[in-house]
C-alpha cells in the first residue's frame, strides 16, 4: 500500500464513505497499524484527522509517518494536567503534524458562571458533552475520517473494537490501527522511536483525562477504573 495522499480531495458524500467503511472493515481487520494508516493516507488524504488525549504520541507518530503533516486534533478542556498540556507541546514540536487545539464554546469561568461551579463533580455527562463531544463533533466537520488510538485491552466496553467501522454520530469514517495493540507493544513502539510520553503514566496514571476526574486506577487491570471515580461512568462519550 502506498503512503502518497491522494493529490487533490474532493468530500464524499455519506453514502459514499459508509461504503467504505464497510469495505475496508473486513478487509483491513487484521491488519498492522502501518497498512491501516498507510490506507488511510491515501484514501483520505488531508481529509483525515487524528485524535488524540496526549497520554503518549504513538497514534500522532504513526500517522505522521503516512501522512507528514497531518492534523491532530486536541481537546484542550480547560481541566487538563500541565503534563499533558506539555506533551501536545513536545509532539507539536518534535513531529510532522499540524496541532490544532480545539476548545468547548464555553471558558470554564463562563461554564461555572452558567450552569455553577465545578460541574463536573455533579454532573460529569454534562461537563464531557460541553467540553469534549461537542467541540469535536464541531471540529470534525470537513473531514471524511479520524482515526483514534483506541485499544480493545483499554477496557471490557472496547473490547470489540472495530479496525475501520462506520461512524454514525459523526456519519464519517473511523480508524483505529492500533487497536489490537497491547500494552507490551505500545511500551516497545515509544522506546524504538524515542515518542514523546505523558509524564503521569511513569506515576502510575495509564488513562489521562481531565485533572479533576482522573486518579490512578483503583483496579488491578482496568486501566480506566480511575477516570470518574464515584460515577457510574466509564467513558467520556466521545467513543461511544
Amino acid at each position: 500500500m502506498s503512503a502518497e495522499p491522494i493529490e487533490q480531495w474532493e468530500p464524499r458524500g455519506p453514502a459514499q464513505l459508509r461504503a467504505v467503511a464497510d469495505r475496508m472493515g473486513a478487509q483491513l481487520a487484521d491488519a498492522t497499524a502501518y497498512e491501516v494508516l498507510d490506507w488511510a493516507a491515501s484514501e483520505f488524504g488531508e481529509g483525515l484527522a487524528v485524535a488524540s488525549s496526549m497520554a503518549d504520541a504513538v497514534l500522532p507518530h504513526l500517522a505522521s509517518r503516512a501522512l507528514p503533516g497531518v492534523d491532530v486534533l486536541f481537546l484542550d478542556t480547560g481541566y487538563h494536567f500541565e503534563e499533558t498540556l506539555h506533551t501536545r507541546d513536545e509532539v507539536a514540536r518534535q513531529l510532522q503534524v499540524r496541532m490544532l487545539n480545539i476548545e468547548p464554546v464555553r471558558s470554564v469561568p463562563q461554564q461555572d458562571a452558567e450552569f455553577g461551579t465545578d460541574l463536573f463533580g455533579r454532573d460529569p455527562s454534562a461537563c464531557c458533552r460541553m467540553r469534549k463531544i461537542e467541540p469535536l463533533a464541531a471540529a470534525l466537520q470537513g473531514y471524511e475520517a479520524w482515526a483514534t488510538g483506541l485499544r480493545r485491552s483499554d477496557s471490557a466496553a472496547r473490547a470489540s473494537t472495530a479496525t475501520v467501522a462506520w461512524d454514525e454520530r459523526h456519519a464519517m469514517v473511523k480508524v483505529n490501527p492500533i487497536v489490537a495493540w497491547t500494552d507490551e507493544q505500545v511500551a516497545d513502539y515509544v522506546a524504538e522511536h524515542d515518542v514523546p510520553v505523558n509524564p503521569l503514566v511513569e506515576h502510575g496514571y495509564p488513562s489521562i483525562g481531565c485533572g479533576p476526574c482522573t486518579l490512578r486506577p483503583l483496579l488491578t487491570g482496568d486501566a480506566r477504573s480511575g477516570r470518574w471515580a464515584g460515577f457510574a461512568k466509564t467513558e467520556c462519550g466521545l467513543h461511544s
